[in-house]
């Protein structure tokens, strides 16, 4: 017993040995407006050991911990919400999906090309009107005589895989050099995508208005099959590929 007692004492007195500390420094984009001034780069360093895997996890800890100013939108931390698009290292993503990488220091700037409230928040207005403007409901013009839901076969159902998946970050369409140019006029890949949802759609019987209010020079024909969006895309969804398949219907019509 009194050898247990010891060993047990012994355990007690033992040091960890501490981890050395792993830096990594975030140059993150300020902006604030109510300060005026222009907009500057700020350097964090964050001490690896003690933070989560993903890039938002670096940010949560500088927010808390650093600069409670810093200024960025997040939800649900699992890539479903896309609150958290923003470009990281280049590269238009959702943060709660970027991994942390092993290079000494990580650039995040806000989505390009689009105006900015406060630091990593870009304003989604104009982006949430357009996507408005497709009316993006299932729409029917005969109710169903026996008063049920409106079936749909596997394979039309199949029809909307890698479309219905999209979350409308706006990384398809920050990335797109099209919608920069064009941002008033393009609907943009993110907003076509979700349009041709709906057109693709067996159930909705409003594709000919749907196919009519897009044929338009800029809505939809700014599309130069650039690819950006298809790159960019966090969900590794295809807009550029739908968009190509709304202007064969809309040449189909004519």
């Amino acid at each position: 017993a009194r050898q247990g007692v010891r060993a047990f004492s012994s355990a007690g007195d033992l040091k960890l040995e501490k981890k050395p500390e792993r830096i990594k420094h975030f140059k993150i984009y300020r902006y604030n407006p109510d300060k005026g001034g222009k907009p500057t780069m700020v350097d964090f360093p964050v001490n690896l050991n003690e933070c989560g895997p993903m890039v938002l996890d670096a940010l949560i800890k500088i927010k808390n911990e650093q600069d409670s100013t810093l200024t960025f939108r997040r939800s649900c931390r699992e890539g479903i919400c896309g609150s958290c698009s923003m470009n990281i290292d280049g590269s238009n993503t959702l943060a709660c999906l970027a991994h942390i990488d092993d290079k000494p220091t990580t650039t995040i700037y806000p989505l390009p090309h689009m105006h900015i409230v406060k630091d990593l928040v870009p304003d989604m207005n104009n982006f949430y009107e357009q996507y408005k403007s497709i009316k993006p409901w299932l729409q029917r013009k005969d109710a169903n005589p026996d008063g049920k839901e409106t079936l749909q076969s596997k394979e039309d159902r199949a029809k909307l895989d890698g479309m219905y998946e999209c979350i409308l970050c706006a990384c398809c369409s920050a990335a797109c050099p099209s919608y920069w140019w064009n941002t008033e006029k393009y609907l943009g890949p993110a907003v076509l995508q979700q349009a041709f949802r709906w057109i693709d759609d067996s159930r909705d019987q409003a594709t000919k208005e749907r196919l009519e209010q897009l044929d338009d020079t800029f809505k939809l024909f700014r599309c130069h099959t650039i690819m950006n969006c298809s790159k960019t895309c966090p969900k590794h969804l295809n807009p550029g590929k739908a968009i190509a398949k709304i202007k064969s219907k809309v040449i189909a019509m004519h």
